[in-house]
């Protein structure tokens, strides 16, 4: 039995490194196939869109690429080279793609914060480098916004679709209106003369906040306070009285409207305000006889 087995070893024994070889890329395999598993279980429990489960699945293949190639120079070295030449042709590999790919590799890690530290959602309202929109999509390479005013002063749906780069993160600023929850804070200010009663149209404001919010505060969060309150500025023509309330980010300009035309009924069936607006008055005086 002995001499069988130094049988087989000797006849093996000119095909020593080439099983060795075989038998290192077999369980590298497997332990890349059993964290790649790892790593897409991850993923998956963080996202819930069809969208974003298409992008686990791109970058899952991205990162089966990358091992597929270092498998290939991994054999080409040990089987025409020495180790020391893997070396240097992987170090300058690295530096090659690092330099070609630096954007594309910078959004492939961008993608991965976003995805684990997720703060932003798809659906949330965002402004990144002063573009505002509603977040459609985010890819391995690009954030898909929704854009919000640009063609107009407002914030309403322009219709059009910007492309950002997903890296544009680590370069920019991001407000994000609905991380927390969907609600902002707002206000709607008019201006009265000094001459109406200043009380009234501190109660005017506040009833039409009240009026035109109801149907929404129901579903506030207990964070958020339902009550408004006024602020006031004294300017030239006359003061200045703003209502602030918490408002839904989406829809804020809508609101405020129904709320402007809510003040400005109101205000013009009552006797005792008026609104004030910058005009000048040209006043006559007979001469004396």
């Amino acid at each position: 039995m002995a001499d069988i087995w130094s049988s087989i070893y000797q006849n093996l024994q000119p095909y020593t490194n080439i099983i060795t070889l075989i038998v290192i890329i077999i369980i590298a395999i497997l332990v890349f196939s059993l964290i790649l598993k790892l790593i897409k279980r991850s993923l998956l429990k963080r996202i819930k869109s069809k969208k974003q489960i298409s992008n686990v699945s791109t970058f899952i293949d991205l990162l089966k690429f990358m091992f597929v190639i270092f498998l290939v120079i991994i054999v080409f070295s040990s089987y025409y080279g020495r180790w020391s030449d893997f070396g240097f042709i992987a170090g300058l590999l690295t530096v090659a793609l690092g330099w070609a790919l630096q954007k594309p590799i910078s959004g492939v890690v961008a993608w991965l914060i976003l995805t684990i530290k997720r703060p932003i959602h798809i659906g949330d309202r965002v402004v990144i480098s002063d573009i505002k929109g509603d977040i459609t999509n985010i890819t391995l390479t690009h954030i898909f916004l929704d854009e919000v005013g640009g063609t107009i002063t407002g914030e309403e749906k322009s219709g059009r679709t910007v492309m950002l780069p997903t890296s544009i993160i680590f370069e920019e600023e991001i407000i994000n209106y609905t991380l927390r929850d969907d609600y902002i804070l707002d206000e709607v200010t008019t201006a009265v003369t000094y001459e109406s009663n200043l009380e009234k149209a501190e109660e005017i404001m506040i009833k039409a906040v009240e009026k035109i919010m109801k149907p929404f505060l129901d579903d506030f969060p207990k964070r958020i306070s339902k009550e408004a309150h006024n602020r006031l500025v004294f300017k030239d023509s006359g003061i200045d009285v703003t209502v602030r309330y918490f408002t839904i980010a989406t829809i804020r300009n809508q609101i405020a409207t129904d709320i402007r035309r809510e003040i400005f009924n109101k205000i013009r069936n009552t006797k005792d305000v008026e609104i004030a607006y910058p005009h000048t008055e040209v006043l006559f005086r007979e001469k004396e006889k």
